[in-house]
Order: C-alpha cells, then structure tokens, then sequence
C-alpha cells in the first residue's frame, strides 16, 4: 500500500531497474543457501571431530574405524584408510619407485593428499560468498544511480522540482542500495565465520593425521606434530 515502497518501485521501474532487482534477489537466495548448506556441514565436522577422540581408545584399528561415524564424507575415516592403505602399500610394493621413499615420507605425502581433498571441500562455495559481499553494494548503487537519472528525466520533462516531486523517484531509486546492503552484510558476515569454522576444523584434521602417522610408522601415538603435514589453510 506505500506509494514509495517496494511494489511501487517493481511496478515503476523500466526494465534495468527490474533486472538488477531480480539480480540481488538472486544474489540473496544464492548467499543464504551457501551460507545454511556450509554452516551444517561445518557443525557435522564439529561432531566428527568430538566422536574422534574415540578413535584411540579402541583396542584395534578396525575397532577405531568402527567408532568414526558416520563412514561417508567423513574427512577422519579417510584419513585413517588413507594411512592403512599407504602403509601397506609400501611395504607391498617396496620394488616401486615410491619404494626409494622412507615410509614416514610415503604416509606423510598420502596423508597430506587426503588433507588437500578435505581443505577444497571446506573452501567449496566460500568464493560466492566473497563475490557477492563484495558487489552486491556496487550492484544497487548502479540501480539507484540509474533510478536517479530516469527520476530526474521525469521531473524534468514535466517542469516540476517541488520535494513531493523529487522525493518519491529518488526515495525508490534509493532503495536499491539498501537492498545491496542488506545482501552484502550476511555474506562477508557469513564469510570471515566460515573461514574460522574452517581452520578450527583443519587444525583438528591435521592433529587426527599427524597421530595417524605416528601410528603406522612408530607404532604409537606421539604428542608432536610432523611440520611437513601442516596445511596452507591453517595458520
């Protein structure tokens, strides 16, 4: 019902005003399902990561296994196989020329391949977010400048500049920068928060591979951590 609000400014618009309206709704849409998708998927990690810390208190390695659920998409069992198979590939295929490698560089080197696979599937989706945080501000200051150019048009065109005249058009054509705002904000919010999420989750991962390793190639768990399995992502 407000002649100077939304529906107003759809229903007055020219056909760029409407196209950069549906280009921030989309914006929005795509944001928020990139924000909820990555946020369960961090909280699953989370879990994993807590029901982990079961893994070494089982009698056996398929015993541990048993204890890391759920089995599919978890970052830990595969890293736990990844190290099995490592282990015992090596020492099967030692006339190989991976075989010219100690076995603590050969599980190091598959480890950190496992790990790499986790950290692109951490960092999947987080360039929408930066994207649309850092344009979507410039996307509706382009649709109020252009809203301005037409209400200005108009105004002239007609020969009136009293404020009744002036400050409708350019309150619509306004609107749209509120609305880049208001997409921008939960995106770079979203953003930097996953970004942390994910590094707490890479510490976690590169602490479950580091005694990994030193259960295959020592035999047991120590408490210092390999550099070499350190991860670009973990600061």
């Amino acid at each position: 019902m407000n002649s100077y609000g939304l529906l107003n400014l759809w229903t007055q618009g020219d056909i760029v005003t409407r196209i950069v309206a549906v280009m921030l709704l989309v914006m929005s849409l795509l944001s928020w399902y990139v924000i909820v998708l990555k946020a369960w998927r961090l909280r699953q990690l989370m879990t994993m990561s807590s029901a982990s810390k079961e893994f070494w208190h089982a009698q056996t390695f398929e015993d541990g296994l048993a204890t890391l659920a759920p089995k599919e998409d978890n970052p830990y069992v595969s890293l736990a196989q990844e190290g099995a198979e490592a282990a015992a590939h090596h020492r099967q295929f030692r006339g190989d020329l991976h075989g010219a490698l100690n076995i603590s560089d050969w599980i190091t080197s598959c480890l950190r391949r496992s790990i790499d696979d986790a950290t692109v599937k951490l960092q999947a989706g987080l360039s929408v977010l930066a994207s649309i945080g850092s344009t979507a501000p410039f996307v509706g200051l382009f649709g109020t400048v252009w809203g301005i150019y037409h209400a200005l048009i108009g105004i002239a065109s007609a020969g009136q500049a009293s404020i009744d005249k002036v400050a409708g058009p350019v309150g619509e054509a306004l609107i749209m920068t509120a609305l880049g705002l208001v997409v921008a904000i939960p995106a770079t919010l979203a953003y930097n928060a996953l970004t942390r999420g994910n590094k707490a989750v890479l510490s976690k991962l590169n602490g479950f591979a580091h005694d990994v390793h030193a259960y295959f190639v020592t035999g047991g768990v120590v408490g210092r951590r390999d550099p070499q399995l350190k991860v670009a992502g973990e600061q």
